[in-house]
């Protein structure tokens, strides 16, 4: 302690055990010292959850702080549509993607509403002759990238649903979030 620029002492208190040598009040405190320079140490240096999750990726404090764009599917995989198209490629687009679900775009590309399979099957009788803003259920539930991953979870279990679309600033989808893809990444 002589030598250090700060001396941190541990107040003397009797070992709890039933002799008082086995270190155990002694074990506590050190613990607590160290959890609280900690915690005093992140909030001096404005230690972020983005950057605990950048350093501590793994385990479940790392899993916790994933954020959706960690785990969506986007680009290519996306079940993007037009709102003026048949239901006929809208179909083609369901399958060949394999989410269960269209997201359906006004010409600047904003999502508009969403085509699942529920839909399909509460319009069979007409549905080959509509498209797919005629189908489409409108204003539908959606997230940003950096919507928490648990956050979105939370949000499909509510809504009772197994995909959901994700948006940038303009409204435009970027991915797609499909409830499997949360629970293999440990998200519950």
């Amino acid at each position: 302690m002589k030598a250090a620029d700060f001396q941190l002492a541990l107040p003397k208190i009797p070992e709890v055990c039933s002799i008082g040598k086995a270190p155990t009040t002694s074990t506590t405190l050190t613990l607590a010292l160290g959890d609280a320079l900690s915690v005093a140490i992140m909030e001096a240096r404005g230690f972020s959850s983005d950057e605990f999750h950048t350093f501590h990726p793994g385990g479940k404090l790392g899993t916790q702080l994933m954020r959706v764009a960690d785990l969506m599917h986007s680009n290519e995989e996306l079940p993007t549509v037009t709102a003026s198209m048949p239901m006929s490629d809208v179909l083609l687009t369901m399958t060949s993607k394999g989410f269960g679900v269209a997201l359906v775009t006004d010409d600047a590309g904003r999502l508009i509403g969403t085509v699942t399979d529920g839909d399909l099957r509460r319009n069979m009788d007409v549905l080959m002759g509509k498209t797919a803003s005629e189908i489409a259920s409108p204003s539908p539930l959606s997230v940003e990238e950096d919507t928490l991953a648990a956050q979105a979870l939370a949000l499909l279990n509510e809504r009772k649903v197994t995909t959901l679309p994700v948006t940038n600033d303009a409204g435009q989808p970027v991915g797609i979030l499909h409830i499997h893809d949360l629970l293999r990444a440990g998200i519950a």
